[in-house]
């Protein structure tokens, strides 16, 4: 037997389960969503090993509109960033104060927020396949036909895309996917520091590459201690950083970070990926649309990847809207436009921020220097970074 949907979501992480929930509560669709990972609602309990994520202002508005309570996942909001750059002169200090806001975003084990995803999409109808994947795709006039590992059938009227891109569907389905290696490895652990965090991020450039600290509630006794920490380097100096023990680690980093948060007191489990620039060269085929890692991969100096996602979820509702066939090609058209001046404009933006800041000739050294000194004193200037950080800039107000 076939199986009927007006929407099938491949890909049942955050940004595929969100797009869901959003969907079964702002339209009247039929919504499936196929997940490759088994089906869990228990309290998670990550520890202080969690993989952590930080979400601008408008992602925490956005989920907190579809009933997702920070406040319930342990988020830690961000209320002062810094940038500095190892070395030189240039810095910037960034208060939420000062923009009359609260918060710059928020910070939140990726664990704990998927569970509260999960125990919310129980409470609507819709039909969630796991664990199951998709191992064919055919594209018709008026479906799209999925077959399943089962071998089960599965025809939507639109299928979205949010699997990361990395299942091959996007070929089958005529999205073309581009990359380009950055030649860095991100580092990612969790820390904790002598003096408590204060709810202060940082972003620091070394000759290495980018390091970041973003303050978490690690839900331990070291909870206003504890530091997310996204350390961009070299694939040789990864290796080394890797393979080194726990007080050497400690040491290297804080020779990179400094002392601004008192001494490092310990370090957590290290885990490591290859950066590179990747996206889909449309976000839109035939009954198909691409969100999320599917329709770009960024590198994290920004942290902008999950929130520029999560704002594909925004559009694509909002391009669907109360249409009774969401794969329409106006529907289509939408969203893309929807889409297309936030993409290039936030792609631009990282892709920029990692060129710039991992090249340490002399004349671009200075030049960026004064750029964080005219940042740091100039409130046209910090206005315009906060609204595109923060995910409220101009291509974003559609939504």
């Amino acid at each position: 037997m076939v199986k009927q949907t007006d929407i099938a979501i491949v890909g049942g992480g955050i940004v595929g389960s969100v797009l869901a929930l959003a969907l079964s509560r702002q339209t009247s669709l039929n919504i499936t969503l196929i997940d490759a990972s088994p089906v869990s609602q228990e309290p998670a309990d990550p520890g202080f090993d969690a993989r952590v994520i930080a979400l601008s202002r408008k992602t925490v508005d956005a989920l907190n509109a579809l009933g997702l309570n920070s406040e319930q996942v342990l988020a830690e909001p961000i209320k002062t960033i810094q940038v500095t750059d190892q070395g030189a002169a240039g810095s910037c200090h960034l208060h939420a104060d000062d923009f009359r806001l609260d918060a710059f975003g928020q910070v939140v084990a990726l664990s704990r927020l998927g569970t509260h995803v999960q125990q919310q999409l129980g409470t609507t109808d819709v039909t969630h396949l796991a664990p199951a994947s998709v191992k064919q795709a055919v594209q018709h006039h008026e479906y799209v036909s999925l077959t399943l590992d089962n071998d089960e059938q599965c025809h939507a009227k639109l299928v979205v895309l949010a699997d990361g891109g990395r299942s091959g569907l996007c070929e089958s389905l005529n999205i073309a996917r581009r990359s380009e290696a950055y030649e860095q490895t991100a580092i990612i652990c969790n820390v904790t520091t002598s003096e408590p965090h204060r709810n202060w991020a940082y972003e620091r450039f070394t000759p290495n590459g980018p390091l970041a600290f973003l303050p978490f509630n690690s839900d331990t006794s070291q909870a206003s201690h504890s530091f997310s920490v996204v350390w961009t380097v070299t694939p040789d100096v990864a290796e080394a950083l890797l393979h080194c023990d726990d007080a050497a680690f400690i040491t290297r980093l804080q020779q990179a970070f400094g002392y601004r948060q008192g001494s490092i007191t310990s370090v957590g489990t290290r885990h490591h990926y290859p950066l590179a620039l990747e996206q889909a060269e449309q976000i839109t085929a035939h009954r198909v649309a691409v969100t999320g890692n599917a329709a770009q991969t960024l590198h994290p100096i920004a942290g902008q990847g999950f929130n520029l996602g999560l704002r594909d979820v925004l559009g694509l509702v909002k391009a669907i809207g109360q249409a009774d066939d969401a794969g329409a090609f106006a529907c289509l058209r939408e969203y893309k436009q929807l889409r297309e001046a936030d993409r290039k404009q936030t792609i631009w933006l990282t892709d920029t921020l990692v060129r710039t800041f991992s090249n340490w000739h002399r004349p671009l050294v200075a030049g960026r220097n004064l750029g964080l000194i005219a940042l740091d004193n100039t409130p046209v200037l910090q206005q315009t970074f906060v609204n595109r950080t923060t995910g409220y800039g101009p291509a974003t107000t559609g939504f």
